[in-house]
């Protein structure tokens, strides 16, 4: 496991456009399919990776809170399925169910997706205003595997409170995701 921390993507940055299957409904979804009406969180995780683990619960739990306030929820995968084969759309399914994830879970076969948001972890989340601009990149909160730090998703949900109350969120209050390196494929 290589500890590789988010890329923090310019905000502002307009969200990249994309359409992917959905593990979970097997039907294609795009980015307009899970925009909120006021904000848009893309979330790139995997199944196996230890930091995605531990704070699995804690995404549900937060899309749970959010999803009935107008922000909209999606997570992508990314990883190559040939090196890691525990990240395959079918335990895709299996993961994202055993979750309670009420979001999709989109598998990004081609990995396009990840380059177009310059995603380098998982998990690496983006929050997206009303107008798809991104206006929060970084980590959920500062729980990592073994740090001992509660999980509780104190980073996102500010940050999501902060765009519903209509305020900026710092760039300063922002801090990179940490997690294992998005498994590129060979070139």
């Amino acid at each position: 496991m290589s500890l590789t921390p988010s890329n923090m993507m310019p905000l502002g940055t307009k969200a990249p456009d994309f359409t992917l299957p959905d593990t979970v409904s097997g039907k294609d979804v795009s980015l307009a399919d899970v925009k909120g009406d006021k904000a848009t969180v893309v979330m790139f995780i995997c199944n196996h990776c230890p930091y995605v683990v531990h704070i699995k619960a804690e995404l549900a739990a937060v899309a749970d809170r959010y999803l009935p306030q107008g922000v909209g929820f999606v997570a992508i995968s990314s990883n190559d399925v040939e090196t890691h084969p525990d990240d395959a759309p079918e335990k895709m399914t299996e993961f994202a169910q055993a979750n309670g994830f009420k979001f999709p879970y989109l598998y990004d076969e081609s990995q396009a997706v990840a380059k177009a948001y310059d995603a380098a972890c998982t998990p690496d989340i983006y929050v997206f205003d009303e107008k798809l601009k991104c206006a929060y990149r970084g980590q959920l909160d500062s729980s990592r595997p073994g740090n001992d730090e509660p999980v509780t998703g104190a980073d996102l949900r500010a940050s999501l409170d902060s765009i519903l109350e209509g305020d900026m969120i710092p760039e300063e209050a922002q801090t990179p995701s940490q997690g294992c390196n998005i498994k590129w494929k060979a070139a």
